[in-house]
This record gives C-alpha cells, structure tokens and sequence, in this order.
C-alpha cells in the first residue's frame, strides 16, 4: 500500500500524461454533447445526466491515477484471484441483475448511488490482465495445443459466463475483439485462427438457433434483408433510419448545439447513449463527428504506441487489448449509427452517457498509464525466495 501511495506521488512524472490530456478532452466533448442532448422535453430539464457524467469523469480521473500507480507484474501474479473475482461479478447478475430498460440482465442496481453499475465493464479490464499474463506464461511456445487451449478456455470462460447470464451480446463480443487481437498480436499461428473460423461456421447453427433471441436474430438479418424482416421500416429499421436522418441532417456544420431538431423533439431513441454519436452529427455536423473520430484514434493510437515501446511481451498485450476493446466499441458504435452494423447497445467511450463505462474506460487506460511509467519488468526489486 505504501509503494502504491509513493507510485502515485510520482504519476505526474512517470505516468502518461498525453494519454490522459486525451482521455479528458474526449470527456471533456462528452459532457457537452451529453448536456445537449439531455437538455431536450423528454428528459425535463434535468441537470442529474450532465452531474453524473462530470462526477465519473472525475472519479474516473483519480481510477486512472490509481490504476498507473499499480504494476501490472503484481497483478499478473494474482490472475487466478482475478479470475475467481471476475466469475463473482457475473454471478452477482443471477440475484441482483436488472436489464436497466436495455432487454439484458447486465446492470446491478446501487440503492445509495444514482447510477446502476455493468459488472462485465469492470471484468473487461482483468479479462485484458489475466489473458495477456496467461499468453506471457506459454510466449515460448505460443502456438502449441496447451498455450492455445489454455488461452481459449480463459475467454470461452467469461465470454460464455457473461453471455449466458446476461444475454449481453454486445459487451461479449468485446470480450471476442479483445481474446481475437491478442489471438493475431501476440505471434498465435495464424493456421489456429483459420482452424477456429472453421469450427464456428460449424457450430453457428446451433448457436444461432440455441443462444441467440427472435430480437438479436432480426437485428442481424436485417443488415442482410431489410425488406424481408422489417417491410414497413416500423420496427428494427425504424431507429437506424432516425439515426441516419439525424446523422445527416446537420450537413457540414450542424444546426447547433441544443438545436438539434430529431434531438431536441426526441425523435432520436437513445440519443444520450447508444446514438449519441447521430446527435453530434445533427448539431455539429459531419466536423462534429470527424472530432471525435480523431479523438478516439488518438487514444487507440497512444495506447499501441505505449505497448510497442515496452519491450516486455505482457505489458504489450496488455495495451493492444485495450486498444482492440475501445477499436471495437468505436466501430461498432458508429457502425450501427451509420446502419451498417448490428444494434448490440454498444455506447461510444468517454462520449456516451454512463457513470460505470466511465469509470471502467479510464481504470483500463490506466493500466496503459502503467505501462508507460513501467515499460519493464523491475526484476532487480523482486525478492526470490530460495528453494527449499
């Protein structure tokens, strides 16, 4: 606790102060966009999204200070206690879960705070730690059966846990993007990710039929087969073609902030959220939303950029895989505003309204923070116990 205190004391010297500049002016035009879009009738008036957007923006803040203090070496060592702790969340879903309005059980209520909190955005962060640590452990020989099975079996794990408990398909599929990088990353042959694309296109019909609902079926289909699965454009297309008539409706410089008209009338469903990013496109315009689409490559590019000047092969999976998390919630996110990607309630990080994803978004780039201020192992303070 001591080292970690005194680690603190020097973030603003070690940690990495760019990535965190970046993370705030990302907040920073989230809390404008959110207090735009929740300033609209349907919302009243009221100030509490805009309150908690800064609160976890500032709660978020200190995670990040908090989590660049810590080694990822110490975390590493207790992969089997994240694992364990990572179950124990998902499992608090089966007496506490609520679906917070979303259709999935993936949110628990917090009586004494405003803000309902998504376990799987917390277990994300050490899915990233124990499968980079797992993959260090078999780095000799990556792609045998054992190192392959053993990574497999961690994300098949929470994955699948979180999927069945949850029915989340959106966050799972984070967890995909993030076992899927690393997999391609981390030097896997690339015979295994062929071999693996074989066995699902094998088994998809049972998945499909077995696992995924009537709603997240058409969701999909109707990416393939508008006509066929929703012909009056009433039902699964009638959100997406809000979004894109929002989205394209500001032209190059929107109509202004708090000006919005899909926005203000609350024409727009989820524009705080889900479709925040169709709201910036109606009010600031197509230069709106190249701003955040800078802003967010900005933050992928540091986080790769961090994990290619480590020379330790953990600490680099470790900032892919929360560059391939935010990679794939950005381009999902934005897909599914723009019509070409299934709605899976995936908000867009740091922009989107959400106390939890804050917080989680800036506790993960905090382990990237780690790594900048630790880019190697410190094996000369490490005491070996001799052998007995």
């Amino acid at each position: 606790m001591r080292e970690t205190l005194q680690e603190a004391k020097s973030f603003f010297r070690k940690g990495d102060i760019v990535l965190l500049i970046l993370c705030l002016a990302t907040s920073a035009f989230g809390c404008l966009v959110v207090a735009s879009a929740t300033s609209a009738a349907k919302f009243g008036g009221s100030t509490r999204y805009i309150g908690i957007q800064l609160v976890a923006t500032l709660v978020g803040v200190f995670a990040y200070i908090l989590m660049s203090s810590i080694d990822v070496d110490a975390l590493s060592e207790r992969r089997r206690g994240l694992t364990v702790f990572n179950i124990f969340l998902l499992l608090l879903l089966i007496p506490l879960g609520t679906d917070n309005n979303t259709g999935n059980k993936s949110w628990i209520p917090l009586p004494v705070l405003p803000i309902n909190v998504q376990p799987a955005e917390i277990c994300k962060i050490f899915f990233i730690v124990v499968l980079a640590s797992v993959m260090a452990s078999h780095q000799n020989r990556i792609s045998g059966a054992r190192s392959v099975l053993h990574i497999l079996f961690h994300f098949g794990l929470i994955a699948g846990l979180n999927f069945v408990i949850s029915h989340d398909l959106g966050v799972t599929l984070i967890f995909a993007a993030i076992f899927l990088g690393l997999f391609i990353a981390g030097g896997i042959r690339l015979s295994w990710f062929f071999g693996g694309l074989g066995a699902l296109a094998a088994v998809f019909p049972v998945l499909w039929v077995k696992f995924l609902s009537d709603e997240q079926k058409n969701r999909i289909l109707v990416l393939i087969v508008p006509e066929v699965i929703d012909p009056t454009g009433l039902d699964e297309r009638w959100h997406t073609t809000q979004s894109l008539n929002s989205l394209t409706g500001g032209g190059m410089l929107g109509q202004g902030l708090f000006n919005g008209n899909r926005t203000q009338g609350g024409q727009l469903f989820a524009q705080h959220t889900d479709y925040i990013f169709s709201s910036i496109g109606e009010e600031l315009g197509y230069v709106g939303c190249l701003l955040v689409i800078v802003l967010m490559l900005a933050i992928i590019g540091r986080c790769i950029w961090v994990g290619t000047q480590s020379k330790d092969y953990m600490r680099r999976m470790v900032c892919f895989g929360a560059a391939f998390a935010l990679m794939f919630q950005v381009m999902i996110n934005i897909g599914m505003c723009l019509g070409v990607m299934p709605v899976i309630g995936l908000t867009l990080p740091l922009i989107s309204y959400g106390g939890s994803s804050i917080i989680a978004t800036y506790l993960m780039l905090g382990l990237v923070s780690g790594v900048h201020a630790r880019p190697a192992p410190r094996i000369h303070e490490r005491y070996i116990r001799p052998p007995l």
